[in-house]
């Protein structure tokens, strides 16, 4: 990204983890950046109407409309002279506006409109929703042009950039022998699966390395997240799943590898800052100066990896069998899964359970090809319902 240029966002997700770190890396490149529209779920509409004023957002929306009168009243308290929009067709309408790029930091299902709407408008898209790719990936890919997507996981950002340092032989299909992920192992590296019975949210939230929403935090804690990553990493980069790793680091340093044919591998490594993956698409293909701090190389350190527990964890393994599948089954493993974690989050489910009642979930579903929205949302909707029938009868 060049100094004197000026890059017109919108920020879907503002409010949350992402989006809010987004926004610290915008706010500090003041000259850099132009917000043009903001989008939110709704439940934190003063936060969303402290952003508008501060990035001078032409436009906000939320996808509660109920939040449209407590938004307004924010709005106008803050100064901040927004339009308003409301509802899911709102949120798609932001997707859609005219900019440079649009990042999609939603969480969960939700995200795959947006993602949709912005690809068709021909927007650069810097994709924190890995479920969007996942839940609707034949339609995405169908839809996206080569380079139109900058992936914001740092997992896949670190492959990116490895990829890239590789040259031109980087994204050569026969050079590539082996995409490895990096896991921290969450709060629960290390146990077996009978030490995991009596897990609490407390205990699943407390993240050992990252600050992210619950969602995503009880994802790390039984490595759906990684399922989801293994299946983000193929459709992303073209890798069969039979070439992908996930191996277990848990300083998180090394975010990601690229082993090649001839035996050398190449590795992203920095400390855990989501802004330096979330600054590299947002500036792409400059790098915006301090974003995060980089490795001390002058202190002693240590780097150690681990191989993952298949036993203890089984969601891997599950991801890769619905990827291999493909059309509607990673629509179906996502769907489950956020259910059963609202249900964790609630108590109504132990812990163990999450992955178990999505593995049932999966086993039931007739896969179909996943060639439109209507689908996959089918799909979700199906899945959403059926898990919610089994955590009723847990």
């Amino acid at each position: 990204m060049h100094a004197d240029s000026l890059r017109s966002v919108v920020v879907l997700g503002s409010t949350g983890s992402v989006g809010t770190q987004a926004l610290d890396v915008i706010t500090a490149n003041p000259t850099g950046f132009d917000v043009v529209a903001l989008a939110a779920g709704g439940g934190k509409v003063d936060l969303l109407a402290r952003q508008a004023a501060q990035v001078g957002a032409q436009a906000v929306a939320v996808a509660d409309a109920a939040a449209v009168p407590a938004l307004r009243e924010a709005l106008e308290q803050h100064g901040a002279r927004a339009r308003v929009l409301a509802g899911p067709e709102g949120v798609a309408e932001v997707a859609a506006m005219p900019c440079d790029l649009v990042l999609n930091g939603i969480t969960g299902a939700l995200g795959l409109t947006s993602t949709l709407v912005a690809l068709e408008a021909g927007r650069l898209l810097a994709l924190a929703n890995k479920e969007s790719l996942i839940i609707g990936g034949p339609l995405v890919k169908r839809l996206a042009k080569p380079g139109q997507i900058l992936p914001v996981d740092s997992e896949h950002s670190a492959l990116q950039q490895c990829l890239w340092a590789a040259g031109p032989t980087g994204h050569d299909p026969d050079a590539v022998r082996k995409l490895i992920i990096t896991a921290s192992g969450g709060p629960f590296r290390g146990r077996k699966r009978s030490e995991l019975a009596d897990v609490t949210p407390e205990m699943a939230l407390a993240h050992p390395t990252w600050n992210m929403g619950p969602v995503i935090t009880i994802n790390s804690a039984t490595l759906v997240n990684k399922g989801l990553e293994v299946i983000e990493a193929h459709l992303l980069f073209e890798v069969g799943f039979d070439r992908i790793e996930v191996v277990v680091h848990p300083q998180s340093i090394i975010h990601s590898m690229v082993e090649y044919v001839d035996g050398s591998t190449i590795a992203q490594a920095s400390p855990p800052d989501m802004r330096l993956p979330i600054a590299l698409a947002l500036g792409h293909p400059g790098r915006i100066p301090g974003c995060a701090q980089p490795v001390d190389w002058t202190k002693a350190g240590a780097w150690t990896f681990e191989p993952l527990d298949s036993e203890a964890f089984p969601s891997v393994a599950l991801a890769r069998h619905v990827g291999g599948e493909g059309g509607t089954a990673p629509a179906v493993y996502n769907a489950a899964n956020e259910v059963c974690v609202d249900a964790f989050m609630r108590r109504e489910l132990p812990f163990l359970a999450i992955v178990d009642t999505v593995a049932k979930v999966v086993d039931e579903h007739d896969v179909s090809p996943a060639g439109s929205v209507e689908e996959v949302l089918a799909a979700d909707a199906w899945a959403r319902a059926r898990a919610g029938e089994l955590v009723r009868g847990a």
